[in-house]
């Protein structure tokens, strides 16, 4: 058995190749086997079955894909308590919380946001694989808030398109460490695979071989300054894997309680040098790292009416805010 998908390419992936435009809208296949896929002849340009997995697109080409059944998934539902913040037939909306993997891999198969929406027993896109139920797009395991969910696979392309063209609008708080010397600022810089820590990301420089870099930019809003630390608005423009804890980090403002790009162990030294003990504690309190997305904007995949959804700061990050406004 195989099933037909249908992507309209947009024109700001002119250029690409085939292989690489694939295995971005289907990120459950790596992108040996969408070369795979397209030498079988399973993928049709305008009408015509292309073999060549660097095929050069264009822009508003009509691809239809054929993709074998997913083998039945051991995944199992789990009753975990999510907060939905919005829902119709088409979509829902939820607030993930920090600590809550999205998607089972790399060991892990329980506990994460796809076992708890199997649960609430509502239909999920499966386009993206049997164990990506429902799943458009990401966030961190320890950063928490709004994510759109697709009900149905009409619903999930269409979802998909958005972000893959930059239409989605996405804005998170943080709480960084440092005290910014801008108001607004937008970073532009390219990132690429750490070259020590295959878990990590860093800024690429200008020796590093193009095909191992992708564009990130990033736009940034002071929104309170305290002693030592400031609340940002931040903006994904691009939205790439550890994106804004890299950024943040590249300006010497790192995500207060990343463990992973300094902001742990950067915040419970500032927290030392201040003298607070109840903002040391709070730092040490923290889920995660101090990042929130705050809102999301979309325009619905039926109706096309704009939907934004917020979700409230977590209890953590909200007493560390409190904490370090009742110093100023």
């Amino acid at each position: 058995m195989v099933r037909t998908v249908t992507i309209e390419v947009p024109q700001e992936f002119a250029g690409m190749r085939l292989d690489n435009f694939l295995a971005r809208h289907f990120p459950d296949l790596s992108r040996s086997r969408c070369q795979q896929v397209v030498r079988d002849g399973r993928v049709k340009i305008d009408g015509i079955t292309v073999t060549k997995p660097g095929f050069i697109l264009r822009g508003k080409e009509r691809i239809e894909v054929e993709l074998p059944e997913p083998e039945p998934s051991t995944l199992q539902p789990e009753p975990i308590p999510l907060s939905v913040l919005y829902e119709d037939d088409d979509l829902l909306v939820v607030d993930k919380p920090c600590g809550m993997v999205v998607h089972p891999g790399a060991g892990v198969r329980s506990g994460t946001l796809v076992n708890a929406l199997m649960a609430m027993g509502v239909p999920l896109s499966d386009i993206a694989g049997p164990e990506r139920l429902g799943i458009v797009h990401r966030l961190d395991k320890g950063t928490s808030g709004v994510m759109v969910v697709a009900k149905t696979n009409f619903a999930h392309l269409k979802l998909a398109q958005q972000f893959a063209e930059h239409k989605v609008d996405k804005r998170y708080l943080a709480v960084v460490v440092g005290e910014p010397e801008f108001e607004h600022k937008v970073i532009a810089a390219p990132l690429m695979k750490h070259p020590e820590d295959p878990e990590k990301f860093a800024v690429a420089n200008r020796h590093v071989v193009a095909s191992h870099i992708v564009d990130a930019v990033t736009e940034v809003w002071v929104r309170e300054r305290f002693r030592g630390f400031a609340l940002l608005e931040v903006k994904p423009v691009t939205g790439r894997t550890h994106q804004i804890r890299v950024h943040l980090q590249h300006l010497g403002l790192p995500v207060a309680g990343d463990e992973t790009y300094n902001g742990r162990a950067k915040a419970l030294k500032m927290a030392r040098e201040l003298k607070r003990d109840d903002l040391l504690n709070a730092l040490q309190s923290l889920n995660g790292q101090a990042l929130h997305a705050w809102r999301l904007t979309f325009m619905h995949p039926r109706t096309n009416e704009p939907i934004s959804v917020e979700a409230p700061l977590p209890d953590d990050m909200g007493k560390l805010l409190a904490l370090l406004r009742s110093s100023e």
